[in-house]
């Protein structure tokens, strides 16, 4: 499987490569207030206006940092009635990509309901790099909420 790989601080995550669209620079964003800390704003992409989430914010509680090579990933987000919607993943250093075979993947010994969202571990000789399962970012409330047409912009 072919995966995305960004960092989040020192920490090293993948995403499967098939649920991204596109990957862009970062943008100017528009401020959501009374948003959670986590999503950082939202932005017009091909005409949609998309929210954006810092998965620094989210994962660690500290912001993106702004550099060249901080990105936002786009990904079709599934929804309950299912259909997708457009969600930006704003992550640092997204500058690689990655080849493993999920037979190479290790079960996470710890499990948490609050952070679903962290799938299976890739050992490498550098360090661990920790699977996203982008489905699982967001809750049902933080997904429509947030993903809703009727949402506040």
């Amino acid at each position: 499987m072919l995966l995305l790989l960004f960092h989040l601080g020192d920490e090293r995550y993948a995403i499967d490569s098939k649920k991204v669209v596109e990957i862009i620079p970062q943008v100017l964003l528009r401020k959501l207030y009374q948003a959670p800390k986590y999503v950082a704003g939202v932005f017009n992409y091909r005409s949609k206006i998309v929210p954006a989430i810092d998965l620094c914010y989210l994962i660690g509680e500290y912001p993106c940092r702004h550099c060249l090579s901080t990105r936002i990933i786009i990904v079709n987000y599934p929804m309950a009635d299912g259909t997708s919607r457009y969600l930006g993943l704003m992550a640092e250093r997204v500058t690689d990509t990655l080849y493993k075979s999920e037979n190479e993947w290790r079960s996470k010994e710890v499990t948490s309901e609050i952070a679903a969202y962290f799938g299976e571990i890739i050992p490498e000789k550098d360090g661990m790099i920790q699977t996203l399962r982008v489905d699982q970012l967001l809750s049902n409330t933080q997904r429509n909420w947030l993903l809703s047409e009727n949402r506040p912009h």
